[in-house]
């Protein structure tokens, strides 16, 4: 299983970025067993505020989130997430919030996660943290 962060999602949609447009469009819409997790969802959709600018509006935001409910497993926040977030915030240099993405994918199995954070961490236990926008 594969989880996105919010900065892939915002990419989709950014076109100051072409590049990093381009390829996160590829690894969204490449993506058959994605997780969509909670938390990314609704900060993709705060995020997405920004993106009024080109045309890309809270509607447009919330259809998306559907798009990928229809395809993704949704996963929903647990007591238990945050208490493995406690243990990753205290052994890696992460934010708290960053820590709870993190055992959310932990918690459900997640193999990888694309994001463009956390390279200080190309492996965090069982999951692999893969930035799309690498050169």
């Amino acid at each position: 299983m594969n989880a996105v962060d919010t900065n892939v999602l915002v990419y989709v949609h950014d076109p100051r970025y072409p590049d990093k447009q381009a390829m996160a469009h590829a690894v969204v819409s490449s993506l058959t067993d994605g997780i969509l997790l909670w938390q990314v969802a609704c900060e993709y959709l705060s995020a997405s505020r920004k993106l009024s600018q080109f045309g890309f509006d809270r509607t447009d935001a919330l259809a998306d989130i559907r798009g990928l409910m229809r395809s993704w497993r949704l996963e929903l926040p647990h007591w238990s997430i945050t208490e493995i977030a406690e243990n990753l915030w205290g052994r890696y240099s992460l934010s708290f919030w960053d820590s709870m993405i993190v055992a959310a994918c932990l918690h459900v199995g997640v193999e990888r996660l694309y994001t463009e954070d956390f390279s200080a961490y190309p492996q965090i236990d069982s999951l692999e943290i893969v930035n799309p926008f690498a050169e």
